[in-house]
């Protein structure tokens, strides 16, 4: 048998895509509420719900659990009562018959779900189109895929900086992003309703991105993860036209859909010649996706009109927007007026931070609004999510005067986040 030679050996090294000691966004902020004499932290920062889930969708998991086929492997496409209650809650919108068997494939929540889609289309040196601002984890995604990211960002308004705005008031410069197009461009990957802006994507806007799309057969992935709660007219790209559905595949997240982002349940849908496709990624990725859960969501959307809850998620949440908002009206503080989704994002061009404040190096080196989520956290007790994570280091400038905020929660801790950013008025210029 051969013998390993002694020696000094190189460490093993990890691939390049996770190799990157840069801290994200959430490393930086659960530091610094780690740290803060300020505790317990108001976390408004990460987009998880402060409360359970409803009653019904409780106890169908708990009689899930209990059923022999539902605590075994799933079919890799999903079970087929959620396929069925998907298409069932979902054709209205389309104007027809969603087919359970080849238009719908459950994903172990929405992101895995966007992964499979990165995987079934996406090779070595293609380009994908990203609108500014994004959900950090696409990148990740698509590079893993060997793809790579060409963004293109959203205007704010030109008074953002100094007085309150529509969310939709964010708006993309149609040229540029048909400027932004290459012959290796194969995807679009779209966000509406858009975190962190709160924008709905108007029918008009959809309809010139779509027409795009369509004229350079490009791929779109639609991320509509906050679908249940929009306070504008919305209009799904997918429904636009035969043309456009052909080349659309949708995203959707039950987590997101019934305030159990825990459970990790999402789906794609889209024609069966995409979707195929999208289920043999999802299948060499994880196989299948929580079958119990599966089946309690089933059932979720085979109550929930029944219960009034889709009605509810809206008048929630547009209630607790307007109770958290208050705070900004109070302050004199511009914000832009969501359309949909749960998250805020407030200008804090107002605040002056104090000279020589003690930042840590790894938040020095970051944009302005870092040092806005650090200092939050540090002297105020409040957790948000600085935007500029959100964007290409060419374009984080756009971000950096900005903060997000995530109005999820339970009221008291609203009013408790109120009440600590009230604390603001002594920096504010």
């Amino acid at each position: 048998m051969a013998q390993l030679k002694s020696g000094t050996k190189s460490p093993i090294q990890p691939a390049s895509r996770v190799a990157g000691s840069t801290m994200d966004v959430w490393s930086i902020i659960n530091a610094a509420a780690a740290t803060t004499p300020n505790q317990p932290v108001v976390n408004m920062g990460q987009g998880f719900f402060g409360y359970n889930p409803p009653q019904f969708l409780i106890d169908a998991a708990k009689s899930a659990v209990e059923r022999l086929d539902c605590n075994q492997y799933a079919p890799p496409k999903g079970r087929p009562r959620l396929r069925e209650a998907i298409s069932n809650a979902y054709s209205p919108f389309w104007g027809r018959k969603l087919c359970p068997e080849t238009e719908i494939t459950i994903t172990t929540g929405a992101n895995e779900g966007f992964l499979s889609c990165c995987m079934a289309f996406l090779q070595e040196g293609d380009e994908v189109l990203l609108l500014e601002p994004f959900f950090d984890q696409y990148i990740s995604n698509i590079e893993m895929a060997g793809a790579k990211v060409v963004s293109v960002p959203l205007q704010p308004p030109k008074s953002g900086m100094t007085k309150t705005h529509s969310a939709g008031d964010w708006t993309l410069d149609i040229a540029a992003f048909r400027n932004a197009i290459t012959p290796r461009t194969r995807m679009l990957v779209l966000n509406t309703p858009h975190n962190p802006l709160g924008k709905i994507f108007t029918t008009k806007e959809l309809k010139l991105i779509a027409d795009v799309c369509v004229q350079n057969n490009i791929l779109i992935i639609s991320d509509e993860v906050y679908d249940r709660l929009f306070y504008v007219p919305f209009t799904r790209i997918a429904t636009l036209s035969p043309e456009v559905e052909k080349i659309t595949l949708t995203l959707s997240s039950a987590g997101k859909n019934f305030y159990a982002t825990g459970w990790r349940v999402g789906w794609v849908m889209g024609p069966a010649e995409l979707v195929q496709y999208v289920t043999k990624a999802h299948a060499r990725i994880c196989y299948c996706s929580p079958s119990p859960l599966q089946e309690a969501f089933a059932i979720g959307f085979e109550q929930a009109e029944e219960n009034g809850f889709w009605n509810e998620c809206v008048s929630d949440m547009k209630g607790k927007m307007n109770l958290f908002n208050d705070i900004w009206r109070e302050l004199d503080m511009p914000y832009s007026e969501p359309e949909g989704g749960y998250f805020v994002v407030v200008n804090m061009s107002k605040v002056t931070l104090p000279e020589n404040y003690p930042f840590p190096p790894h938040v020095q080196e970051r944009p302005r609004d870092f040092k806005l989520a650090w200092f939050l956290i540090q002297e105020l007790g409040v957790a948000a999510i600085p935007p500029s994570e959100f964007y290409s280091p060419a374009n984080q400038h756009i971000g950096e005067q900005w903060m997000r905020f995530a109005v999820c929660k339970p009221d008291s801790v609203l009013e408790a986040a109120k009440e600590r950013l009230r604390g603001l008025k002594a920096y504010i210029s």
